[in-house]
């Protein structure tokens, strides 16, 4: 009887297991105070005599349509929804076409840290635990869907362990390019580049690192918290499993971070601002927020008493705690005399994710965070400098997180690596002169078979639309000057689908073999949600992970 309700209950046996197969059970500590590198206590110049401070905030699968610049909601008070990330827009630039690297955080932020598309060194496919494989199995196997997902067990023992799975330490990172110009280099939050050896931030041209160990905002069962748990999201699951409440530092053994994950990385953050308010700095803050699990303070749920629905309600929380992050630390700035010398950058890793059954984060465009639809990759991207870029600026043309590297880069005067391709622009010139040519005429995605190129205004995109031996490839094609939110495939026209995949095909000649091989091959609905069901003549995509 026991091996019958045991069978019955794999899945959630394994899930529970799942922790201790992927290392997640070490010891954390109780909450330890961090010990910043402190910088000189009288400034040798004044801030506005010396290279610009940088500091890098970059949101996780915060959605396009979930910042109130973008979407024109309002409290009821008549409050903007996220007045201090949009104060960065009017204070500066808003890219009116930002785009994102990749549709999934750590091939994003890879490029974002070296300027360089990461296929160029095999960083191509998202880290993965191997036990996935198995806990995807049974899901299907309870679950079974009309699209399938495509599970790869003989591929497993080639994908090394979650913390092995990183950039190449051979990599030149914006944090070494600054460092080697006299900056102090922080970093702040998630990092999902390798967790061991050289691959750490800490080993990657950052002095200090803060480093997102797991990600609960706060432990589930604490009196502040407000939690959303998404029943019809296999993700979701996968994430309340296994992740715990803990930070590490420079390394250290991990501990508990102090209140609200977002809060407490925005205490540090400025405190990383006075202790280096004398000397040029490098600050990555690396938001969490609005990542699931969701999990809202109870202060901040209580804010958003006007929405009804549970999770939205949450999710909203979530925002209002990171646009009050965004808040404070430019005030931050502010107080210690620095706001007009400092680059200020702010942009998501990838669009909102479809598994969070929240149907507008996105909006107007078509698709989540996994698909190259709009919805996975035109982001928010602003940009502030008041001593160099004209407030209330609005730049038209594409522009990628690949350009971050090469304008901090140029901001701070440090020189870019020239023995490899640098695929980003440094974006500062052409802000100053709008009569300069695009920054960019082409740009690239790549997870697998799943790609895209924009040229000009055309943009296509490919994905393998059958998980079977036929590898069946469907295309779209958009004239994205005439339908931006991609509602109306052209692909009909052969000549201009050949020009667009030749140059996707010359751009995949010049990548690397990806690092370690994808695992599953799972179904992205663009137009609906994961809460909603399939209904043959949906339009569908492949996502190797």
């Amino acid at each position: 009887m026991l091996g019958i309700v045991g069978y019955r209950y794999r899945l959630e046996l394994l899930m529970a297991a799942a922790p201790i197969a992927s290392n997640l059970t070490d010891p954390i500590a109780a909450h330890r105070p961090v010990a910043w590198a402190q910088g000189p206590t009288e400034p040798p110049a004044p801030p506005d005599a010396r290279p610009p401070n940088i500091v890098l905030i970059l949101a996780d699968d915060l959605g396009y349509n979930d910042i109130s610049l973008h979407n024109g909601q309002t409290m009821p008070d008549g409050t903007p929804t996220t007045p201090n990330i949009d104060s960065i827009a009017r204070n500066g630039v808003a890219f009116a076409n930002g785009y994102a690297a990749n549709a999934v955080c750590a091939p994003s932020r890879a490029a974002i840290m070296t300027g360089r598309y990461s296929t160029r060194f095999g960083f191509e496919y998202t880290p993965f635990y191997r036990i996935g494989v198995t806990i995807f199995d049974w899901m299907q196997e309870r679950d079974p869907s009309p699209l399938p997902t495509l599970i790869h067990h003989d591929r497993s023992d080639a994908v090394p362990e979650m913390r092995a799975q990183g950039m190449p330490a051979s990599e030149v990172t914006l944090a070494e390019v600054l460092k080697a110009a006299d900056y102090q280099t922080a970093h702040i939050g998630k990092w999902h580049l390798g967790g061991e050896g050289d691959m750490r931030a800490a080993r990657q041209g950052f002095d200090d690192s803060l480093n997102m160990s797991s990600g609960l905002y706060l432990p589930t069962a604490s009196d502040d918290v407000v939690n959303a748990t998404l029943d019809f999201s296999s993700i979701d699951k996968m994430v309340w499993t296994s992740m715990r409440y803990a930070a590490d530092f420079n390394g250290s053994e991990k501990f508990e971070p102090s209140g609200y994950l977002t809060d407490y990385y925005t205490d540090q953050a400025i405190e990383v601002i006075a202790a280096n308010r004398n000397r040029p700095f490098f600050l990555y803050l690396a938001h969490w927020a609005p990542h699931t699990p969701l999990q809202a303070s109870r202060a901040d749920f209580e804010a958003m008493a006007h929405i009804e629905d549970h999770a939205a309600r949450v999710y909203a929380a979530m925002i209002h705690a990171l646009d009050r992050s965004v808040g404070r630390v430019l005030a931050s700035l502010r107080e210690q005399g620095l706001e007009q010398n400092t680059l200020v950058i702010f942009t998501s890793d990838n669009g909102g994710a479809g598994y969070l059954g929240l149907p507008d984060v996105n909006q107007p465009y078509r698709g989540w965070k996994l698909t190259l639809f709009e919805g996975g990759i035109h982001v928010p991207f602003f940009m502030q400098w008041p001593a160099q870029i004209a407030a209330s600026t609005t730049f038209p043309h594409p522009v990628a997180h690949l350009d971050v590297f090469a304008t901090a880069a140029a901001a701070a005067g440090a020189g870019l690596p020239d023995d490899r391709v640098i695929d980003g622009v440094n974006l500062l010139p052409h802000l100053a002169d709008a009569t300069l040519p695009a920054p960019h005429e082409t740009l690239f995605w790549r997870e697998g078979h799943h790609q895209a190129v924009r040229y000009g205004d055309w943009k296509l995109i490919v994905s393998n639309q059958s998980p079977d031996a036929e590898q069946r490839t469907k295309s779209w094609l958009f004239n994205l000057a005439d339908d931006p939110t991609e509602r109306h495939n052209v692909a009909q026209h052969p000549a201009q689908v050949a020009t667009l995949q030749a140059l996707l095909d010359a751009h995949n000649a010049e990548q690397a073999t990806p690092l370690w091989p994808s695992l599953i091959d799972g179904p992205q609905l663009i137009d609906k949600t994961v809460a909603e069901p399939y209904v043959a003549g949906d339009e569908y995509i492949y996502w190797p992970n």
